[in-house]
């Protein structure tokens, strides 16, 4: 080439790649192994920049990994099971199965000339039938382990898509898709036991100690771990059968402070009153809020006094009211509280509206203290709390629970946040739940040998609901242990099973069963899992739970139940938006290629004037979209992983704009034709000279410093680096003596460290400076210890403590030369004026002071 084309060369170096086989992955016990996996996409249609971001790190990992000796797996999948698929289909009247694999095919297109070391040899999508056959066996594993159950349980329904609905799927008491009015439905739907595993998935976050501290703290959180005191109220005037209301409180050193209890609307008590029309009512009203704390706590306190009353449990002369409460969630603890409006704002905000008594048992000590419109939730010493008084919030609370147990009222517990996993759905697109519904024998699991139970092709979306309910022959079968006539489970998995446990299926991608021991055994842990943190919480909580699940049932090795080693949180790719406004004044959004821009600001091509947003996020909807395969057409597949590398820190955001591309492009530019001039001179055997030498130390030091950013995940510094080794190597003078040897090894080193980066160019070069075989495979350069040192080193020199000069002596001189030196110099000689030093010390390669 007479250029620099990265149409020419980017296919070719991705051919020989293949050609070689060099990113298949082979279990090899001889050397050590390195596993690096990015969270695999969703196929909604076509990745943007902001993806690729994403793949780069994981892939400058890998191939960073690959030339330090690693063994590197680094698959790629897709996530591919749920709603948007079938949303497709009632729209577009596309089956979901297809819109899934013409997109995964547009996406595989899209990612494929990023020249990515992904061993696609290791593909598959969550929706193939061959991955979700093991997905139902590890369903049926863990039903016999005990680990899976089957609950009436209430849950959000979607009356209008007839589906149920996550409480994330709930906006405003409507469901995200359909705008209808939730309701909360009693259904019978399958659970994951994972709150048994919460006191194990609580301490193993100790040890992730490559994880961001965030994202365990985010972790620590939903589980939720809290002591307190489950206890029971006796009641009066409550129905038959309810002669007690049990609560639980983390607060029982506020008991003194109580002025009411109070029942979530699905609690048996609740349901028991609803013949009173005003109380079915206001039940009816609660059930249609989301069933998220979050959502609970900043919604108005409502609440309707149910005439009930309990008695204290330290004074059964002291009655509080019972009311039923929008802010109080059956799955938490009991379902019942007490409130003290004091030391608790949700209680105090109630209070206030119900007109309570608020009676502070916790003083900071000030005096005169009051609660106002804010509780007091600090520490401090308990007032008002007979037998209490004068402790402290710790003691009081071991006080209470001892009085409390000692009566046989209660017991102190443990209690969890964290819920079992409901993984019912309502929905065609997922994995079907391999059990069926026998009349003689009841639930029954589906053998293994009959796996997979396929989802049928011939399915309809014309109305809302689930098609397999409606399917007339799908759900009709036998049962497997009669063999009389039963009928299949027609509800599908939640799509965060596909996800729990897809980098365990990587291992073994096309095994009979859900992992192969040897392959697990050597290729697991994930050493380094890439992500966006608004994965922090949920998916990577049920993947551990997963992993602790797998290892029960014999399909992971005990150290895999921490899946894995290291997590990083990437930043996303942010763009400015461009908008325009329609005849309703909303705003009309547009592609960066449709906007013109000059001095004078932006404009449509048919002139009209375009508004600028602030960067943000890349969405679909707001079209602040770059399509990579637009990047690579115009500039090469380099310049985007050079570009969302090189800008910023990794964990934060990076801003996408074209004058950026192109300087970057530019600068690629520049590094080949520097690298096509040094190929080219005559390399002659000489003694390198003093430019020469620096040169040879300038790489060194690069070695060191590109080494050190991709190991800290700092690859901007890397970048940095290499941008000066650059320009440092472009100002060399080729015939100085020795230089030309010296410029050509340092090409050589700038192409191997080049090379995760913008791997493309970085064969080019390799080949072009006559690299032996791919420089992909090539051992990464190692910092030479004796390059790094300077051979000066400027020392300063005090008099009686005050700095007075610095010189410039051979490094490791001794104290004597040290001492001439300093005794030479003008400053020394001026600030000494003829005077002899009483005491001269030298600290050799430090400082030399002399006192006078």
């Amino acid at each position: 080439m007479d250029r620099y084309s990265p149409s020419e060369l980017e296919p070719k170096w991705q051919e020989e790649w293949e050609k070689a086989g060099v990113f298949r992955a082979r279990r090899d016990e001889s050397r050590p192994k390195y596993y690096v996996l990015e969270m695999f996409p969703y196929p909604s249609g076509r990745i943007h920049i902001g993806h690729t971001r994403n793949y780069t790190m994981g892939d400058v990992i890998a191939r960073y990994k690959l030339a330090k000796g690693f063994n590197v797996l680094h698959p790629m999948g897709f996530d591919a099971f749920g709603m948007p698929a079938e949303n497709a289909a009632m729209e577009q009247g596309v089956h979901p199965g297809k819109w899934t694999y013409d997109n995964i095919a547009t996406m595989r297109a899209q990612m494929k000339p990023m020249g990515f070391s992904i061993d696609w040899s290791r593909e598959f999508a969550t929706c193939d039938p061959e991955y979700y056959a093991q997905q139902q066996a590890l369903f049926l594993d863990f039903l016999e382990a005990g680990l899976v159950y089957r609950k009436a349980a209430v849950v959000n329904w979607d009356p209008v898509d007839m589906t149920v609905l996550a409480n994330e799927q709930v906006i405003d008491g409507r469901g995200w898709r359909s705008g209808a009015l939730v309701e909360q439905r009693e259904l019978t739907q399958w659970f994951f036991r994972i709150s048994d595993m919460a006191e194990e998935l609580l301490e193993g976050i100790d040890r992730l100690t490559a994880w961001p501290e965030k994202v365990r703290t985010m972790q620590r959180n939903w589980i939720g771990r809290s002591e307190g005191l489950q206890f029971r109220f006796e009641t009066v005037g409550a129905p038959e059968g309810f002669e007690t209301l049990e609560v639980f409180t983390t607060r029982p050193d506020t008991l003194f402070g109580a002025s009411f209890a109070a029942i979530a609307a699905d609690h048996p008590l609740a349901k028991a009153l609803e013949t009173d029309p005003e109380i079915a009512a206001f039940n009816a009203e609660c059930r249609r809020m989301s069933t998220t704390e979050e959502a609970r706590e900043t919604a108005d306190k409502k609440g309707i006094d149910t005439g009930i009353r309990v008695r204290h449990p330290f004074d059964p002369d002291w009655e509080l009211p019972v009311y039923i409460a929008n802010f109080i969630l059956m799955d938490y603890g009991t379902g019942a509280i007490f409130g003290c409006p004091a030391h608790d704002q949700r209680d105090l905000d109630f209070a206030r509206e119900k007109g309570l008594p608020v009676t502070p048992v916790v003083s900071p000590g000030d005096e005169g203290f009051t609660i106002g419109d804010e509780a007091y939730t600090g520490p401090g010493r308990m007032i008002n709390s007979r037998f209490l008084d004068g402790m402290e919030v710790e003691e009081a609370k071991s006080e209470a629970i001892r009085r409390i147990e000692e009566a046989g009222q209660g017991r102190g517990v443990v209690r969890y946040r964290l819920r079992d996993w409901g993984i019912s759905r309502q929905r065609y697109w997922g994995c079907p739940i391999p059990v069926v519904h026998c009349p003689a024998c009841g639930i029954v699991p589906e053998k293994k040998e009959n796996l997979p139970v396929r989802l049928p092709e011939d399915v309809s979306f014309d109305r809302p609901g689930n098609p397999l309910e409606r399917h007339p022959t799908w759900a009709d079968t036998s049962c497997p242990a009669c063999g009389g006539k039963a009928r299949r489970e027609t509800d599908t998995m939640d799509t965060f099973v596909d996800s729990s446990w897809y980098y365990a299926r990587f291992t073994a991608p096309r095994a009979p069963t859900p992992t192969d021991p040897d392959e697990a055994a050597y290729w697991m842990n994930v050493d380094q899992y890439i992500g966006g943190v608004e994965h922090a919480i949920l998916h990577l909580l049920y993947s551990r739970f997963f992993a602790r699940a797998m290892h029960r049932t014999g399909h992971l090795p005990a150290k895999a139940v921490e899946p894995f080693d290291a997590l990083f949180t990437q930043g996303m790719v942010v763009h400015e938006t461009y908008s325009t406004r329609g005849p309703d004044g909303r705003p009309r959004w547009h592609l960066p290629e449709e906007v013109e821009r000059d001095e004078k600001g932006a404009r449509l091509r048919d002139g009209t004037k375009v508004e600028i947003g602030h960067a943000t996020k890349m969405s679909k909807s707001k079209k602040n979209v770059v399509d990579p395969d637009d990047i690579i057409r115009n500039f090469g597949a380099d310049t985007a992983r050079w570009f969302v590398m090189s800008d910023s820190p990794p964990e934060r955001d990076v801003e996408w704009t074209a004058a950026g591309a192109e300087a970057t492009h530019r600068h690629l530019a520049r590094v080949w034709r520097l690298v096509r001039t040094i190929a080219s001179e005559e390399v002659r055997e000489e003694a390198p000279g003093e430019a020469a030498t620096a040169l040879l130390k300038a790489t060194h030091r690069t070695i060191r410093s590109v080494t050190e950013g991709i190991e800290g995940f700092a690859f901007n510094r890397a970048v940095a680096s290499l941008y000066q080794f650059t320009n440092t190597l472009a100002h060399t003078d080729a015939q100085a003596p020795g230089m030309a040897q010296a410029r050509r090894f340092a090409a050589r080193t700038l192409a191997q460290l080049m090379q995760p980066m913008t791997p493309h160019l970085a064969e080019e070069m390799w080949a072009m400076l006559g690299g032996e075989g791919l420089v992909v495979t090539a051992p990464w350069p190692e910092a030479d210890p004796a390059m790094l040192a300077d051979e000066t080193v400027t020392l300063p020199v005090q008099i009686n403590g005050k700095r007075r000069a610095e010189i410039v002596v051979p490094r490791g001189a001794g104290r004597e030369a040290i001492e001439a030196a300093a005794r030479a110099d003008a400053a020394v000689q001026k600030a000494l004026a003829g005077r002899e030093p009483r005491k001269v010390i030298v600290v050799p390669d430090r400082i030399v002071n002399l006192v006078i």
